[in-house]
């Protein structure tokens, strides 16, 4: 793998043997200095990373002390770096968490969204029940916030928790404040300079280099570039990560069954429209990958045929990355009708 500058990340679609679609896009590959080990397509145009950056944005809790002070289970720091699917156990650890913050769902504010996976929808709708912000894919990070918001109230002195954090997701809050800085010293870049817009569960998101995205990540694997607190910080949310990677997605979710398979060679995690980022420790690499038209299919098919080429696994690692990254279609009587196809080369 190289430098490629004119043509940019492809995969294709195929029905039977022909090809029907094609997807575009762009990635990064570098280590923690800067260095660059792979390069598609323009790896300098900003994109919003959305939930992407999840990790980062929790590393506050963490340094802050939050973690620490409300004695955080691997499986709750997991559940702040997740884009769950909304199934019991994410539901019941957020709740148990907003338990400990004294704090309830009220609080989230994320907005409320049904569960992701369709076996707990229909279980929730057969018992006459009615979705809320705990089954929000987003509702471990903002248990998160809420964590820190409680932390930080406490250090100033607020009398009132839930008074503090209230307004939590503003860009001013001091909550978001750190949240911000976090990102801007993972990826040494100044986001008051960067394009902002709003994300899905109501926080800012920046719009930041795929070059940028995936120094920080290469960074998060190695702790190269990042102060000591920031570096130790990001070790503990990865091995979180790694041992509770349930939280991080749920049942037949990419990220989880992944890592599930490799465990902390390799830390990733899907956003919104068609991007990824990895951090891949043992070779001090981070990756950023954005697909240009948004679709998930062909982010994580790029991203499986990414962790074989750079990762070589075996045995039943291997199995499952070669499965993902040239996925089967099928129609609605499970008839196979086509698969995805990479067309990375070097």
């Amino acid at each position: 793998m190289g430098l490629v500058t004119g043509e940019p990340v492809v995969v294709e679609v195929l029905r039977g043997e022909t090809v029907e679609s094609r997807h575009l896009g762009a990635l990064a590959v570098v280590d923690a200095a800067g260095a660059l080990h792979t390069a598609w397509g323009d790896i300098d145009r900003p994109v919003f990373p959305r939930s992407a950056v999840k990790l980062l944005q929790a590393l506050p809790l963490v340094t802050s002390g939050a973690a620490d002070a409300f004695a955080l289970s691997d499986a709750e720091l997991a559940l702040a770096c997740a884009s769950h699917s909304g199934e019991p156990a994410h539901v019941a650890t957020a709740q148990g968490w907003l338990t400990r913050l004294d704090l309830s769902a009220e609080h989230l504010e994320c907005g409320t969204q049904w569960p992701a996976r369709e076996p707990v929808l229909r279980a929730l709708v057969a018992r006459g029940e009615v979705a809320g912000p705990l089954h929000n894919n987003c509702s471990g990070k903002h248990c998160g916030f809420l964590c820190l918001a409680c932390h930080l109230g406490h250090q100033s002195g607020a009398a009132n928790r839930a008074g503090f954090a209230r307004g939590y997701v503003a860009p001013e809050h001091p909550v978001m404040r750190e949240v911000t800085h976090a990102l801007e010293v993972a990826t040494g870049q100044d986001l008051a300079r960067a394009p902002r817009g709003i994300d899905g569960c109501s926080i800012p998101t920046y719009a930041l280099p795929l070059r940028a995205l995936a120094l920080a990540f290469a960074r998060v694997g190695t702790g190269s570039g990042l102060p000591p607190d920031v570096a130790s910080a990001a070790a503990r949310l990865r091995r979180a990560v790694a041992q509770a990677p349930f939280m991080v997605g749920g049942t037949d979710r990419f990220d989880t069954e992944v890592m599930q398979a490799l465990g902390e060679r390799l830390c990733c995690k899907v956003g919104a429209e068609g991007v990824y980022c990895a951090s891949l420790p043992e070779l001090g690499l981070g990756l950023a990958l954005k697909i240009d038209d948004g679709a998930s299919r062909a982010a994580e098919a790029v991203m499986a045929q990414l962790a074989l080429r750079l990762l070589r696994p075996s045995g039943d690692a291997a199995t499952l990355l070669q499965r993902l990254a040239a996925p089967v279609m099928r129609n609605w009587r499970g008839t196979e009708v086509g698969r995805l196809r990479m067309r990375l080369e070097g």
